[in-house]
């Protein structure tokens, strides 16, 4: 069985507002990386995402970047029982709609068949439909819903 998973939503906003709250470290810091982000996001660049759920800031490696279409990164799978490191690979896309909206859809795979693996794919999925859902209110309204959440 691949680990594996998708999630998506519809942001009310054009997809280069969407897009650029995602790749502009300040930004992305107002509503997902609690802890703050550091580095644009752009092909080939490795930068540094920290969470108050999971304290101390940690590498992001930006494998590719499309302007307003898709970003693909890699990163650290959260496997404490693996033998040895590894990342998962995790695709955003970006779908403009006929009225003006983006569709917003994330993948991640690549986690190894164990049960610390499923356990963190299952917590993963958790905390990008949470992003999803912070971004919308956001971009939309100016709110950071993840504010004290986990402190």
């Amino acid at each position: 069985m691949d680990l594996k998973f998708e999630v998506s939503g519809r942001i009310s906003r054009p997809v280069s507002e969407v897009f650029e709250a995602v790749v502009n470290p300040e930004k992305l810091s107002g509503y997902f990386t609690t802890g703050g982000a550091k580095g644009r996001l752009e092909t080939g660049a490795t930068v540094t995402w920290d969470f108050h759920d999971f304290p101390g800031a940690f590498p992001v490696h930006v494998v590719e970047v499309e302007k307003d279409k898709r970003i693909i990164l890699k990163w650290g799978a959260n496997d404490p029982g693996a033998p040895q490191s590894y990342d998962t690979t995790v695709t955003m896309r970006f779908e403009p709609t006929d009225d003006g909206r983006t569709i917003v859809t994330i993948a991640e795979e690549g986690w190894r068949e164990t049960p610390a693996g499923l356990k963190s794919s299952y917590g993963n999925c958790m905390g990008w439909s949470q992003m999803l859902c912070a971004m919308k209110a956001y971009v939309e309204h100016g709110i950071n819903l993840r504010e004290g959440m986990y402190k």
